[in-house]
């Protein structure tokens, strides 16, 4: 046990204590299934599992309430596995080392997984919990939400029979959730005919680090740098200035997370060494400057390299860093509908080469409005397809349509003014949340969705803040001893 199980409430605490000790990437949730199933059986709940892998485990009602409508508590397994280059750790195998620092719980190095262990232990608690009176409660863990929503797009048929589902996987606490945006990936593959590194060329890596990276949702629109972008800046005016041969070039890791950190393998001639690194200290000040009020912490390095056995060639090079150049990132369109509220979005999520004469770019597009996600997809294929990729789209997810005239919606409001003094925020979220899939599958669905304040998600710098927990928990039993 570590010391977050002395936090307030202790119960969600020490489940999410336990959770963090189960490793839970996302496609590989046998291990943390494994620890649901174990826990409805040792507090002698009934589940149900689909053929997906989801689990719900339930739990009767209070005597006296048998009547009262079903309440499905609704929170993901798996989480973002994300660390800094220089930490060492294993997600299939390691716990998360947690630790607190002033009033927030962070990891050491890497992501946290309060994306959404907390609200697992929230619902895990709420199914343990003998002083909450309540109606039947439906505890649904899904699986694959990180990538992909796989989990609620397979969601069995007959898994769920409530009305009310809250939501346990948001980031703000004080706002209430009644709408998210729906999205796509888009992924080009380029492939190529390695050629042999030309002899005569001095090789460098270069490498930017230290970004914030974050949520492509939540942060897209905070105005941080994306690795992938900010690296490839240096790459095309050198391919095109310097004759620069490129061996490999890695950026970014999930679809969903803004890429922080990103590295290249280069060579030049010998004549064009000088005028390259003048030029590179002029691109490291320039990046440095136009990023100085978002990115305090941006670090771009140059060092030689040993020369490597073989380079991309000239014509698909060119096309690479134009592409990368040219494809969209970032904000796209800001709702009309809501002022604030982020409508359209994309993100060059990663840039790969996984194996010699093969580079693999994924990005991910974002709207509250499926024909705007669409063009914004449409617009990313276009350039990948001008250069000359393999371009595919996943089959995407739809977003969440508010419905503010919602019982459920009332209630929260409510039950949060009674307790805290003063009245949420109700608002959507640019970010994707399974909810749009399980409004497909059961429309009958009142949902809202609200959690504790989490920040840097899908980052080593994710942080969970310990006051808000006690207030998220409060809010959650409040809302479901309403609904009774």
């Amino acid at each position: 046990m570590s010391e977050i199980t002395n936090l307030s409430p202790r119960l969600v605490w020490q489940y999410f204590d336990e959770i963090t000790r189960v490793p839970r990437p996302s496609k590989k949730e046998g291990k943390i299934r494994a620890f649901l199933i174990d826990f409805a059986k040792k507090h002698h709940l009934d589940y149900r599992q689909d053929a997906a892998g989801n689990i719900v485990i339930l739990k009767p009602a209070t005597p006296g309430c048998e009547k009262s409508p079903v309440v499905i508590l609704q929170s993901h397994m798996d989480m973002v596995c994300e660390k800094n280059s220089d930490v060492t750790f294993d997600f299939d195998n390691d716990p998360i080392r947690t630790r607190i620092d002033g009033e927030w719980v962070c990891a050491e190095g890497t992501t946290l997984g309060a994306d959404c262990g907390i609200g697992m232990a929230a619902a895990m608690a709420m199914l343990t919990a003998d002083k909450v009176e309540h109606g039947p409660i439906e505890a649904l863990f899904t699986v694959d939400e990180e990538t992909g929503l796989t989990g609620a797009f397979g969601l069995g048929e007959g898994m769920l029979t409530g009305k009310y589902l809250i939501n346990l996987d948001s980031e703000d606490e004080g706002e209430i959730f009644i709408g998210c945006a729906g999205g796509i990936d888009t992924l080009a593959t380029i492939l190529y005919t390695p050629e042999p590194a030309p002899a005569g060329l001095v090789w460098f890596r270069i490498a930017l680090s230290g970004l914030k990276g974050g949520h492509s949702g939540d942060d897209i629109d905070k105005g941080r740098g994306n690795s992938n972008k900010l690296l490839n800046r240096f790459l095309r005016y050198g391919t095109r200035e310097f004759g620069l041969r490129l061996a490999q070039f890695d950026g970014g890791n999930l679809r969903n997370a803004i890429p922080r950190e990103a590295f290249a393998i280069f060579g030049v001639s010998a004549g064009c060494v000088k005028p390259m690194l003048e030029r590179f200290e002029t691109y490291k000040a320039e990046i440095t400057a136009e990023f100085q009020m978002t990115e305090s912490s941006l670090e771009v390095t140059l060092a030689e390299e040993p020369a490597p056995a073989q380079v991309v060639d000239e014509v698909t090079q060119r096309r690479l860093v134009n592409a990368v150049c040219g494809v969209p990132n970032g904000v796209l369109a800001m709702s009309s509908a809501m002022p604030g509220l982020v409508e359209t979005s994309t993100n060059l999520a990663s840039v790969k080469f996984p194996e010699p004469g093969r580079i693999v770019v994924t990005t991910s597009q974002r709207s509250s409005v499926g024909s705007a996600r669409d063009e914004a997809a449409a617009s990313v294929r276009a350039v990948f397809d001008l250069a000359g990729a393999r371009v595919i789209h996943s089959d995407g997810y739809p977003g969440w349509n508010p419905n503010p005239g919602s019982r459920l919606l009332k209630v929260a409001e409510q039950t949060y003014e009674r307790l805290f003094g003063h009245a949420p925020k109700v608002r959507a979220i640019h970010a994707g949340l399974e909810c749009g899939l399980f409004l497909e599958k059961y429309p009958h669905l009142e949902m809202v969705s609200f959690g504790p304040t989490l920040r840097g998600v899908h980052s080593p710098d994710e942080r969970l803040e310990i006051p808000t927990v006690d207030k998220f928990w409060k809010l959650l039993v409040g809302v479901v001893d309403a609904l009774r």
